[in-house]
């Protein structure tokens, strides 16, 4: 139990300080439910919903120079977290539409 809660803190350390180093890293954010998400999702990228997204962006990418790509069902939310996320300071942020969009802008099928 104690080397379970160390592997996890050790990897939370490790995230943070990855994540506060990184500057040109891209991140792509799944801003629809969990509901959506477990139904048809892209392996690999955040799923945060846009109500919650400052609060965990500002947690995991503390460096607000992080270029974000944001999508969901059609962009509507994506747009509302890139507004919340501007006015906590980050600048890099695209609105990547919808999740079938996201997969054609990456070369995902």
């Amino acid at each position: 139990m104690k080397i379970k809660t160390f592997n996890l803190s050790a990897l939370f350390v490790i995230t943070a300080l990855f994540s506060s180093f990184s500057f040109s890293e891209t991140v792509w954010i799944d801003v629809r439910t969990l509901v959506e998400n477990q139904r048809n999702n892209i392996e690999g990228d955040l799923r945060i919903s846009h109500s919650n997204i400052v609060r965990e962006v500002r947690a995991l990418f503390p460096d607000k120079n992080t270029t974000f790509y944001l999508y969901d069902k059609t962009g509507g939310r994506s747009d509302i977290a890139i507004s919340a996320l501007k006015q906590a300071g980050y600048k890099n942020l695209h609105n990547a539409g919808s999740i079938e969009e996201a997969r054609e802008q990456r070369g995902i099928k």
